[in-house]
């Protein structure tokens, strides 16, 4: 296997990423509510709206992250939930850095009552990436009185379908209040973990700062597909291509800091 170390800059991660993954790094869907589900909106009324600042760090020293995705929704949205199927949404976010099919969820169900999305991945300061790249983001989330939760997900870059996610956590009811949450890692359950460059995004090598020779794929392989169900991730397990006391990581894999502003 050809292990070479690369400079990392913007334009190597950014031009190296497939389709669903350069959405992902862009920020598709920007950072602000959607549609139909924005304060004022919906089934909700100008004075219900609510703005919240969210912060999200990465905890990890060698896990980059897909930028982060928060959403805020009403108690009957699960966005995934251990020892069940992974949604599409879900796979799509785990396996290639995709959140087109979350954008596409918030604008199709009601319960979803705003989302915000970052515009950069989230990089540990201790990978080449980290000069371009901050560990942390933070978004403006807009939603209304009913959509009283937040759930968060972001894509583990450095695996076959990891990622970090928190689910269904109450929101700060008043104004100033704020809330801290530890989010966990999970596996989707959907792909294969050869934890090989070959199948993971683009992006995880040129985070890395890192040149296999393999270029990596923003698809998922029909070869690796996995007919399972979400569980607590094992981490890396040093059976490819990435080395467990570098890559590696211990739960809580990603903080997130909720204040309501209005």
């Amino acid at each position: 296997m050809r292990d070479t170390t690369t400079p990392t800059t913007r334009r190597t991660v950014l031009g190296l990423t497939g389709a669903g993954v350069l959405a992902a790094l862009a920020g598709c869907l920007g950072s602000a509510s959607l549609p139909g589900q924005s304060a004022g909106n919906g089934n909700g009324n100008a004075q219900s709206a609510r703005t919240y600042r969210v912060t999200v760090a990465n905890l990890t020293t060698g896990q980059p992250f897909t930028p982060p995705a928060v959403v805020a929704h009403r108690a009957s949205v699960e966005l995934f939930a251990v020892g069940d199927p992974a949604s599409d949404a879900i796979r799509e976010v785990a396996e290639n850095g995709n959140l087109g099919p979350l954008g596409e969820l918030a604008e199709e169900a009601d319960d979803v009552r705003g989302i915000a999305v970052g515009d950069a991945p989230l990089v540990p300061e201790e990978l080449p990436a980290s000069e371009m790249f901050p560990a942390t983001a933070t978004l403006e989330l807009e939603t209304d009185a009913s959509g009283a939760y937040l759930s968060f997900v972001s894509m583990l870059i450095g695996t076959n379908d990891g990622f970090a996610g928190l689910d269904t956590v109450p929101l700060p009811e008043r104004v100033n209040e704020s809330r801290s949450y530890f989010a966990a890692s999970y596996d989707a359950g959907t792909e294969v973990n050869t934890e090989a460059y070959g199948d993971m995004v683009p992006p995880a090598q040129a985070l890395y700062g890192i040149d296999s020779g393999t270029e990596g794929t923003g698809t998922s392989d029909p070869d690796l597909a996995e007919d399972g169900v979400v569980t607590p991730h094992a981490g890396i397990v040093g059976d490819g291509d990435l080395d467990p006391t570098v890559y590696g990581w211990d739960d809580p894999v990603a903080l997130i800091q909720v204040e309501r502003l209005d």
